[in-house]
């Protein structure tokens, strides 16, 4: 049965990081399905003002574009794992009906859900350093990131380096996943 990892933290929590180092370390291959590869696919215009707010321009909530797109992705990891592929996705679980609709779709599946953890005051100075981010983003995600979750296994990226976080969830991997099954008994 194919894994799915789930990865949800506010925007510079260090998710991207922890991504790209699980594909090399994992023995299998993992396909790399997250969030900004399915933003990416819109067309320019839609990354800025006014469209990027109908996406998620707000960081806290999508308009109906952004609904249909993270739906879509939802529904593409599943149908990639249907077909034997392993998968990881970074998320910014922002919006309630998100994790409903995952806990839907991979409860009865081998989908672990991982939270990043951060400091406020760390995420800040991390956005501001790497110039690539939208500045205010993880302020804005911060209290409503893991609102509506569980996890399987939660990391502090402040404590944590790149290389632990990814230890520890190869770790988990071998104990089946839960968290899924908990938020689906939630929203049922």
């Amino acid at each position: 049965m194919p894994t799915i990892i789930f990865i949800n933290g506010t925007s510079s929590s260090g998710k991207t990081s922890l991504v790209k180092l699980l594909q090399k370390k994992l023995p299998e291959p993992y396909l790399d399905m997250g969030i900004d590869k399915f933003i990416w696919m819109l067309p320019g215009r839609y990354l800025d003002r006014p469209l990027w707010d109908d996406v998620l321009g707000k960081a806290v909530q999508s308009g109906p574009l952004g609904r249909s797109l993270f739906s879509g992705m939802h529904h593409a990891i599943t149908a990639a794992a249907s077909r034997g592929n392993n998968i990881l996705a970074d998320h910014v679980f922002v919006e309630k009906a998100w994790v409903g609709e995952c806990a839907t779709l991979f409860a009865g599946t081998n989908a672990y859900l991982i939270g990043l953890y951060c400091p406020l005051e760390v995420l800040v100075q991390r956005e501001k350093d790497r110039k690539d981010r939208t500045l205010g983003q993880a302020k804005m995600q911060y209290d409503i990131i893991h609102k509506f979750t569980q996890y399987d296994l939660e990391l502090d990226t402040s404590k944590l380096t790149t290389e632990e976080c990814a230890e520890q969830v190869i770790e988990r991997l071998k104990k089946p996943p839960v968290a899924f099954k908990k938020l689906q008994a939630g929203h049922a």
